[in-house]
Parts: structure tokens; sequence; C-alpha cells
């Protein structure tokens, strides 16, 4: 898979992808992923990238002029399946999401940054608008970095045990079990009898009847 993420300050991104689980990801070869500096390509003189809003108001907006320039350039060397632009009014990111795009090859991700960019972008390059809940940041900068995050571990042969994955939270509209390891007895409080009894059916039986008490009782939303 390859991610390329568009940034006026992609160096606030370098530390996600330079430990754990995303580094040994793309040391592998399993991922690639590209810090784009949008400043690259900015234009004119005064090398911008963005300007005052039409219409007055607080804030400066992202032109489209470098985005386009951006975008068309990438594309100009490879397909992207999609361009997708992190926004607080995007779709709500879920694990469903991040399924389905750990299954396609190639990505650009987009970040705001200000106020935000150019309708026109939103409406002639964008493929995808995501959010990472219903607030907003400084920019799109640690959205794309969750988004990827969220990516890159579903990918075959990232996690050292794939069936990881499957067991975390949300995968089946449930929350993930509570989880125990040694000492199986700390201060009196002690590890469940069951999950130390070795009886894998047992087990498997428990950990579904605390996913799904765990979510009636934190998130019943799930369960509509």
């Amino acid at each position: 898979m390859r991610i390329d993420i568009i940034s006026v300050v992609p160096e606030l991104m370098q530390s996600a992808f330079s430990h754990s689980i995303l580094k040994r990801a793309i040391a592998a070869g399993l991922v690639e992923v590209n810090l784009i500096n949008l400043r690259d390509y900015a234009i004119g003189k005064q090398k911008q990238v963005d300007d005052y809003a039409f219409g007055g108001g607080a804030g400066m907006v992202l032109m489209i002029e470098p985005i386009a320039a951006c975008i068309n350039d990438l594309k100009s060397k490879r397909h992207y399946d999609e361009v997708i632009y992190m926004s607080p009014d995007g779709q709500r990111l879920t694990q469903k999401i991040s399924n389905q795009l750990s299954l396609i090859k190639s990505i650009i991700i987009l970040c705001g940054h200000y106020k935000g960019v150019d309708e026109r972008v939103r409406e002639h390059f964008i493929t995808r608008e995501i959010s990472i809940g219903d607030y907003v940041l400084s920019g799109g900068e640690l959205p794309a970095a969750v988004l990827s995050d969220s990516i890159i571990r579903l990918l075959p042969g990232v996690l050292n045990d794939e069936t990881s994955a499957l067991s975390d939270s949300f995968q089946d509209n449930l929350l993930a079990p509570p989880v125990y390891t040694r000492p199986s007895e700390y201060k009196g409080w002690a590890v469940p009898e069951v999950l130390l009894s070795g009886h894998g059916k047992k087990i498997e039986q428990w950990r579904h009847e605390q996913s799904l008490l765990r979510t009636t009782q934190r998130r019943p939303d799930l369960l509509l």
C-alpha cells in the first residue's frame, strides 16, 4: 500500500511514522508513506499557499492552485484509489471504513490547515472526506496520522499475530473484552479463573459475553 500525505507542516507527522508498529511496517516494505510539503508547490514570488477568504472573515484559506498542482503531479505518476480530505465535517471514521481502506492500493490524504481549503478543491479533487470526531484541531495532520495508523495495522504482516486485529473493538460492532496478564493475583485482585483454565471454548464464550456486556454498558448505540 502507498499513502501520500499532503501538508503545509509535514514535520508534525514524522514522529508518528518513526516508531513502533508503523516504523516496522514501513521498514518491511508493507506500506510506503510519503509526507509531501505543499509549500513545494507554492505559487508566485512570495511562494504562497494560502490567502484571505473572499467575503472577509478571520483566518486564512489554503489556495486551490498549489493543491491542484500537487495532486495533479502525484496523479501523473500513478493511479490513486482515493483522495481523502481530513475535515471535521467529513464522514466519521469507523473501523468499517478503516477495513475498507486497508484493501486498496494507494491513497492521497490532504490535510487542511487554518480555516480549511478552497471549496473547489473539495468539489473537484476529493473523493472522500473523513473526520475523526466532532471537534476542531489546528490542522489535518494529526487526523491523517490517526487514519493512517488505523489502516496500516490491518495490512497483512504488520502485526505479529494477524488475528489480533480481528479481536479489536468495533470489528464486530462490539467493544473488546477485558484483558489481563501476569501476575494472576495482585493485592487480592485475581484474574478470572476461566482465563487460567486453558479451556479454549469456555474462554472464547467468556470473552464474547464480556464484549456484549461492556458494549451494552458503555456503547449501547453500537447494538442498534
